[in-house]
């Protein structure tokens, strides 16, 4: 058998567009084709957190002094966006952490921020309250359902590796937003006895140039909604574990946050720790697979195959479903930062957002002439 086998690209695979600056986090796609990236400030030298993809480039979104905040409390202005979604009135969504390089929260900084692609502007910006978007939150991911409340719903994971994780439910008719699953122990990160990733061949851990190695901590981080809106998926981004929630017992508000974890369902091993997950309308779950440089889907019966395998995959983070029947994922090396590192940063750019046809069928190991 040739070994080398093992290790081919499986898949299609396209480049979408590059990135010689900063690191990116998020992509989406509107319906009309329509490409937009976010940047978080993490330490690279970031002039605009949401950007679009145009002309081989990219130009700030919606404008410079949408992405210029006075401060990082600054409510008008973007500080540091983690997530942008199109929703599905071709509305953009930007997820605002409101914490340059991980730090504390202001009231005000984290929020949500609605941007009208017609007409380039923003129509709409929710800041949760301080007892739903705590000091230590970082608001990660997000997903909608336009179909939950007079003007929809948003459900968004709070990360944090310093503080309480959870599920922050918004309603986006009022802006009224609740805390869900509070350090719950489904979107809590596991420990070094239970979870242990490998990366590019290392053990992959915040590496300190003043300290010893030690566990990387995010919790709950992918989210994604079933085709028919009953259940709510996400996982810890240090997990491999795969969990569900009822969205009708996250959305009544007579019940308490025991009350909705007796709704968790887990939902079992991935196969790899995930950073973005997604879902499409045939009730397809895609996952990111970041240990392997892969994107894995679950079918409506519980099966998980591979979409795409190939080694520029290196660390795929969100994934994003297209109106073009795409599935489009950043891959930013992440793992590569000087933080786990030893201080060293490995990055090498451009940074890249691929895309893969969500149709087509499983990818398997061809087998090695003579083999």
């Amino acid at each position: 058998m040739n070994t080398a086998a093992a290790d081919q690209p499986l898949g299609t695979l396209e480049t979408v567009a590059t990135f010689e600056g900063p690191m990116p986090t998020g992509v989406t796609v509107s319906h009309t084709g329509r490409v937009f990236v976010n940047f978080p400030k993490w330490g690279d030298d970031v002039t605009a957190t949401v950007m679009e993809v145009r002309d081989g480039g990219c130009v700030p979104y919606p404008d410079q002094a949408t992405n210029d905040p006075a401060h990082d409390a600054d409510d008008r202005a973007l500080v540091s966006v983690q997530s942008v979604v199109v929703d599905p009135l071709d509305r953009l969504w930007a997820l605002d952490t409101g914490s340059p390089q991980f730090q504390r929260t202001q009231v005000g900084g984290p929020k949500l921020v609605c941007i009208d692609l017609t007409t380039d502007t923003v129509v709409q910006t929710i800041v949760p309250p301080r007892e739903v978007a705590l000091e230590a939150t970082y608001l990660n991911d997000i997903r909608f359902d336009l179909r939950r409340g007079e003007a929809g719903t948003a459900f968004i994971t709070d990360s944090s590796d310093g503080g309480a994780n959870g599920i922050i439910v918004v309603d986006l008719a009022s802006g009224r937003s609740l805390r869900r699953l509070h350090d719950h122990p489904s979107t809590k990160p596991e420990g070094l006895d239970t979870f242990r990733p490998v990366i590019e061949g290392r053990p992959w851990m915040v590496r300190p140039t003043d300290g010893p190695p030690r566990p990387v901590a995010l919790g709950s981080d992918g989210i994604a909604i079933s085709s028919d809106g009953a259940r709510l998926y996400y996982c810890p981004f240090a997990s491999r574990r795969l969990w569900s929630v009822s969205v009708d017992a996250l959305l009544d508000p007579s019940l308490d946050d025991d009350a909705v974890a007796a709704t968790v369902i887990a939902e079992g091993d991935k196969g790899s720790a995930s950073d973005g997950l997604e879902t499409d309308d045939a009730g397809t779950l895609y996952a990111t697979a970041y240990e392997h440089n892969a994107i894995l889907r679950r079918l409506a019966d519980g099966q998980w195959e591979t979409v795409v395998h190939d080694p520029r995959l290196l660390f795929p983070d969100t994934l994003s479903v297209g109106t073009d029947r795409y599935l489009y994922v950043t891959a930013n090396q992440l793992h590569r930062q000087a933080a786990y590192q030893g201080g060293q940063d490995l990055r090498e750019r451009p940074y890249h957002v691929f895309r893969t046809p969500i149709d087509a069928g499983p990818v398997l190991l061809r087998p090695a002439a003579g083999s």
